[in-house]
């Protein structure tokens, strides 16, 4: 696997025990893990959607009452299909999946990518049938989201496109989660993310959902329909037009 995976993403394959890189990419028998060298490294990064706090929120996260699902338009009866084009680590995506939602995810890091898609498979294979299923409403795609969503046909596009852009870098980093500091470090920063917003206007056919922090300015400085707010974060909706009922 470390070998077919290596030349996938066109990386160098190393023994584990090489200190010369500043990241490694680790294939264990149990999952994939990002690792990093160095003094004040974070631990081991690795998406797994069976514990932790993604099985938190699958369970205790409040259904389609809790604001993720009310800034996408999650109503009894309709889930639509969504593209998480800045999918990451699909914590959120796998909330949406579990509500029922089709969701596309998209990763332009090959490495982040390597991770989330490590993190489906395994939980496409689980011994639970409830996250089996969950998890094949979950699919991975390595693209720039404005490549992809640029070549979708008109019979193609998402009704929901949501984005989850990198947040603003904060002075005090103790106070930002360590696989966010290791995939800023790993990745930059999203500085396209403007262009981003305005294609996905273009191809949502119902709304785009921005994920912003709670006292940040507007993606691209472009006013919202409307805002859904939690404790830290903002959903900044931008609706193109209202769900057809028949």
């Amino acid at each position: 696997m470390a070998s077919d995976l290596a030349h996938v993403l066109k990386l160098p394959l190393v023994p584990v025990a090489d200190r010369c890189s500043r990241f490694l990419l680790l294939v264990t028998r149990a999952r994939l893990e990002l690792r990093q060298h160095g003094p004040g490294a974070a631990g081991p990064v690795y998406v797994d959607f069976a514990a932790g706090r993604s099985a938190h929120r699958r369970r205790f996260g409040g259904g389609v009452g809790q604001p993720l699902a009310r800034a996408m338009g999650l109503k009894q009866g309709w889930r639509p299909r969504v593209v998480d084009a800045t999918a990451g680590m699909g914590r959120d995506s796998f909330v949406l999946a579990a509500l029922g939602c089709e969701v596309t995810l998209l990763e332009r890091s090959p490495v982040v990518w390597a991770l989330l898609r490590d993190g489906v498979i395994r939980a496409q294979m689980a011994e639970d049938p409830e996250l089996v299923d969950i998890a094949r409403r979950m699919t991975t795609h390595h693209a720039d989201a404005i490549d992809y969503l640029e070549r979708l046909s008109e019979g193609e596009q998402p009704e929901v496109i949501y984005l989850d852009p990198m947040y603003p870098k904060r002075r005090k980093s103790a106070l930002v989660k360590k696989e966010m500091r290791l995939f800023r470090e790993l990745v930059g920063d999203d500085p396209d993310t403007g262009r981003l917003l305005a294609v996905a206007q273009r191809c949502a056919a119902y709304r785009v959902v921005v994920k912003r922090p709670s006292k940040a300015g507007y993606l691209g400085e472009l006013q919202p329909t409307m805002a859904i707010n939690s404790a830290n974060t903002r959903y900044d909706v931008y609706v193109r037009k209202g769900i057809s009922r028949k």
